[in-house]
């Protein structure tokens, strides 16, 4: 409990956050949010509302009942999430509205809002330290508990979709030297479109893959080849021998089927990236501002399940040193090719200018790759021809002392 000066001793705030740990551990998601409250009254720093990002990144939905949902354009608790910063605000009643984003590492899950009293140094530290755990209890019970992705969910999800996104990695990852970031629309009527990334000691994996199609078929290709590219990973196979085994996984189990794909490997210390391109477009390389479209341009291998009498004994890996700060993008041709009202194509050069012009204003990795998928949306009335995918990796080394 807080003492008469306000003060909560160092041995009170350890068993109080012994307690919360252990009811969040045990509370259901709605549950959760009164546990959390009992620990911030407590604690001395009012009431908190935690809010999510819905599937497509453009409102915040409580997870309290009663709370209203906001919008992340044009909102105090959207300018947190979309810059990763704080936001204090008057409340109207003499205490202040305090928004922190909630992010796991590099994935950005949402905001919250501290209705409080009076702000501080120490109490700013607070809010931040319950930012922190409650993103790792999200993160955490996700995984197998159903109400937050019914949570985050505006509208139905057709039956592949599901099926495939139930794969999908978290939306961004990052550490100290890269961050690796993805978007994929249309978020509920999805076909063969997926990407994956995962760190394995200093190397990062970036994978991004379209499937012929674009129904349960297609979708099950989609999630054959993310599993064979994982099962490789993880027992040790280089850039060539997981290739091979994703061609081996969709051969024998979907012998009719075939997808497109680029698989890529980064060395994080020095920033040496492998990758092979099995019949997708090219990956692209904006440096210092500039578009470098052939920088990463190479002769493309085959399709990945195809027969081996049309793929050829073995896949070429190639290999490029990129310099601090590039950003290296794949994509699908969904990108490039959505159109506008008029018919007009998105176009090549419209995408990497609205990377480009979305870096030099200061916008994060995560954030870029928001703006310009609800651009290519909008353009469209969010109707998409074909699904539209791109990860984007930045590498980011520490600057030496």
């Amino acid at each position: 409990m807080v003492d008469a000066d306000g003060t909560t001793s160092a041995e009170t705030a350890e068993a109080l956050l012994e307690e919360l740990i252990r009811a969040s551990e045990q509370a259901s998601p709605a549950e959760l949010p009164e546990a959390v409250n009992r620990y911030v009254q407590a604690m001395g720093l009012g009431r908190v509302v935690v809010y999510l990002i819905d599937l497509q990144q453009r409102r915040l939905l409580p997870l309290d009942e009663g709370e209203e949902e906001l919008e992340v354009d044009g909102s105090l608790a959207g300018w947190a999430y979309r810059t990763d910063s704080l936001r204090v605000a008057e409340d109207g009643a003499g205490g202040l509205l305090v928004w922190l984003p909630l992010v796991n590492a590099a994935e950005r899950l949402g905001v919250l809002c501290f209705r409080i009293k009076a702000l501080d140094g120490h109490t700013l530290w607070r809010c931040r330290v319950l930012a922190s755990f409650l993103a790792l209890i999200i993160t955490s019970k996700r995984t197998y508990i159903d109400s937050f992705a019914q949570r985050t969910r505006t509208r139905p999800m057709q039956l592949n979709t599901e099926m495939l996104r139930a794969f999908l990695p978290p939306r961004s990852i990052g550490t100290g030297r890269v961050v690796s970031t993805a978007v994929v629309e249309p978020a509920y009527e999805l076909g063969g479109d997926a990407f994956d990334h995962s760190f394995t000691e200093e190397i990062l994996h970036a994978t991004i893959l379209d499937a012929m199609g674009h129904d349960l078929a297609s979708g099950l290709t989609t999630s054959v080849a993310m599993a064979g590219c994982r099962n490789a990973r993880r027992t040790g196979a280089d850039l060539a021998q997981l290739v091979a085994a994703v061609d081996q996984a969709l051969s024998r189990a979907l012998p009719d089927q075939f997808c497109t794909g680029i698989f890529a490997q980064l060395h994080m210390p020095t920033g040496v990236l492998h990758w092979c391109n099995c019949g997708h477009p090219p990956p692209l390389l904006i440096r210092r501002h500039r578009l470098h479209q052939k920088a990463l341009v190479r002769p493309p291998e085959p399709p990945l399940g195809l027969p081996a009498s049309l793929s050829g004994d073995s896949r070429q890996v190639h290999e490029t040193a990129l310099e601090p700060g590039d950003q290296i993008l794949l994509y699908t041709d969904g990108i490039v090719e959505a159109r506008d009202e008029a018919g007009e194509q998105f176009g090549l050069e419209r995408f990497a200018d609205y990377i480009i012009r979305s870096t030099a204003a200061g916008q994060n990795a995560s954030e870029v790759l928001r703006l310009l998928i609800h651009a290519i949306l909008d353009q469209g009335k969010n109707e998409l021809s074909d699904d539209a995918t791109i990860l984007m990796i930045e590498w980011q080394p520490p600057v030496a002392a």
